[in-house]
């Protein structure tokens, strides 16, 4: 059981990996992404007039669209750094 942090059940090859690195990178990549496209299509929305197109519910379905994978994308950034940080805290040792 050296270097494992869970035991295996049987089902899964012996030399998966987690892919928690690369959705760090993706979700730190995406957060601000998201949160830029939503700040964005809002002021978009705000500044257009009657017969505008796009039009101004089509603009703020877009910023809606964008908060939400924003919020989803922050949500994963918080489980991927936990899991980080149970994956690398100390194993007590056994006696």
């Amino acid at each position: 059981m050296i270097g494992r942090h869970f035991p295996r059940t049987g089902t899964e090859p012996v030399t998966a990996q987690s892919p928690l690195g690369l959705r760090l990178l993706l979700a730190g990549v995406f957060v601000p992404a998201f949160i830029a496209a939503t700040v964005l299509f809002g002021v978009w929305a705000a500044n257009s007039d009657h017969g505008d197109s796009p039009g101004r519910g089509s603009l703020i379905g877009l910023a809606v669209v964008c908060g939400i994978l924003a919020l989803l994308a922050a949500v994963d950034l918080v489980v991927v750094l936990r899991r980080l940080k149970r994956e690398r805290a100390p194993r007590p040792t056994a006696r």
